[in-house]
């Protein structure tokens, strides 16, 4: 009997174990076959929206793109900010016997409930894509109902 656990300290043991020790177990575990909770949260861009009182503000952070890899739309108050890139190198003088390349989509939908589609402006500098919405003119459609 000297080598018995009391079932009160195995579970204060098993209490004690803090959520990062837990999210790094589960990370060593996955780490050859699954890509880890770090690598998902990679694969989008950051977006920060501002709403102004005549505007709202949008920024991608999109290092390494180029203008002509982004498409930028906006329909029914929904913009969408979707990035196509084809990594290609073209190197004529190597002789390769394995050479990788590297496709990439990635899209963002942001739903802008006063948005107006005409004056959106755009430009893309440093890595950051930042948009210029127009806000429509807000009308009051409420009515006052009487009751008999």
């Amino acid at each position: 009997m000297a080598g018995l656990v009391p079932f009160n300290r195995k579970k204060n043991d098993l209490m004690n174990i803090g959520f990062d020790d837990f999210h790094s177990m589960l990370d060593d575990f996955f780490a050859d076959a699954w890509p880890t909770r770090r690598s998902l949260q990679s694969d989008t861009f950051k977006v920060d929206v501002q709403e102004e009182d005549k505007e709202y503000i949008v920024q991608a952070e999109l290092p390494g793109v180029k203008k002509e890899e982004i498409n930028l739309s906006l329909e029914d108050g929904r913009l969408r900010i979707g990035v196509q890139r084809d990594e290609q190198k073209e190197e004529k003088e190597k002789n390769y016997i394995h050479k990788e390349r590297r496709y990439c989509s990635m899209e963002r939908n942001i739903f802008l409930q006063e948005a107006d589609s005409e004056g959106i402006s755009a430009k893309l500098e440093d890595g950051v894509l930042k948009i210029h919405i127009p806000k429509t003119e807000h009308v009051d459609t409420s009515k006052k109902i009487e009751i008999e």
